[in-house]
């Protein structure tokens, strides 16, 4: 008999961060498995419903898209999304789905407004305590994007740890990216540049690495500062006068991709991520990466990055000097990099997802794992 199940769209109505990118490519994935194995299609059916101000932008040959409203946001997927279900599980990928969900898949990605209020509205943070553990203790499964963030969940009580699915990240949308300079993005890298991701949210923590312009500029360093031009945003304009740091602004991937390419390493210095996307596709372009040791970077980077204090710039300053001064060095954390980061793939977390709900619908797995036989990472029971 043939199960249905929906997927939960608000995502295409977001600005697009890391969590909706991840929404976008397990749907895509999703639809690849469907299409490469009709025989999966015959017995599990998706559909992907979307709120009215959704952009209906994501190429789908076998999942079909429908929009239903009226109503937008949190509203929207409060109360018209459960109420469009008809008795189907229902699949939520980016934090939050409908409370009042019967069978419900839902992606915690992180627990970051408890692990690091600050960097949240109270307002924000009051929704998130209040929404997140309530999905979640109905949830039939909660899936999350790490080891270290499926602790996190255990330890903020939000849901047990043998009803969490692990499900990450994967690197192949970054190899399909055309790296393209801007005159702006040209200026900016070059064989001592040090990417940074802007990001004002404290727990980013990008303040450390341009709090240490001056000290870079005395060993011939630049910092190429990717999403904010706008020093401001830093509360000190005297960021602004720094001949070394190059405010960049919102780059399109293709411009993101040709300052990663031609440039010394990523800095990512955050104090806590749930997974950590950024140093994945710098990795995958074979950018080397500097990374916090804390939180999920170490699990995901493994042995291709290398690490410093998210406190201590001191240790920042010297492995940007390692870097620069061992060329041997770089290539080997270009190639540890590469091979790193092609353990991560969307197709495979795509087939948690899919033998999830096969799963949850009564389906019998073994059935599943039979179609998926020729595939180069089927799932078993």
């Amino acid at each position: 008999m043939r199960q249905y199940w929906a997927i939960n769209g608000r995502f295409l109505a977001q600005n697009l961060t890391g969590v909706q990118r991840y929404a976008r490519q397990i749907v895509t994935e999703l639809d690849r498995l469907l299409a490469n194995h009709s025989e999966i299609g015959r017995s599990l059916n998706l559909e992907l419903l979307v709120p009215p101000d959704a952009v209906l932008d994501l190429p789908l040959s076998v999942i079909s898209m429908r929009t239903v409203g009226p109503l937008r946001g949190h509203l929207w997927e409060q109360l018209v999304l459960p109420a469009n279900l008809h008795g189907r599980g229902l699949l939520s990928l980016c934090n939050t789905g409908p409370v009042l969900a019967n069978r419900q898949i839902v992606c915690i990605h992180d627990t970051n407004t408890r692990n690091y209020p600050k960097s949240y509205s109270p307002a924000f943070r009051a929704l998130y305590r209040g929404l997140i553990p309530a999905i979640a203790h109905r949830a039939e499964l909660v899936a999350t994007v790490s080891h270290y963030s499926a602790g996190e969940l255990v330890r903020h009580n939000i849901c047990q740890r043998d009803n969490i699915l692990i499900a990450p990240n994967g690197h192949e949308h970054a190899l399909e990216w055309r790296p393209k300079h801007s005159d702006a993005t040209r200026l900016a890298a070059g064989p001592t540049t040090i990417v940074l991701l802007g990001s004002a949210a404290p727990h980013k923590n990008a303040r450390l690495i341009i709090d240490m312009a001056g000290m870079l500029r005395a060993e011939g360093f630049k910092i190429a500062i990717v999403g904010v031009s706008d020093p401001r945003v830093f509360k000190q304009a005297a960021f602004e006068s720094a001949a070394n740091v190059f405010w960049l602004g919102r780059l399109s991937d293709a411009e993101l991709a040709a300052l990663l390419r031609d440039s010394m390493c990523l800095a990512f210095p955050s104090f806590t991520e749930g997974f950590g996307l950024p140093p994945l596709e710098a990795m995958a372009l074979g950018c080397p990466v500097v990374v916090s040791d804390r939180a999920s970077l170490p699990e995901i980077c493994g042995d291709a990055a290398l690490y410093a204090s998210p406190d201590n710039a001191a240790e920042w300053l010297d492995r940007f000097m390692a870097l620069k001064s061992s060329p041997t060095m770089r290539r080997d954390m270009v190639e540890r990099g590469l091979a790193r980061s092609s353990h991560y793939r969307w197709k495979r977390s795509a087939e948690v997802y899919l033998h999830a709900m096969w799963k949850a619908a009564g389906l019998p797995v073994a059935e599943l794992s039979r179609h998926l036989s020729g595939s180069d990472h089927a799932v078993s029971a």
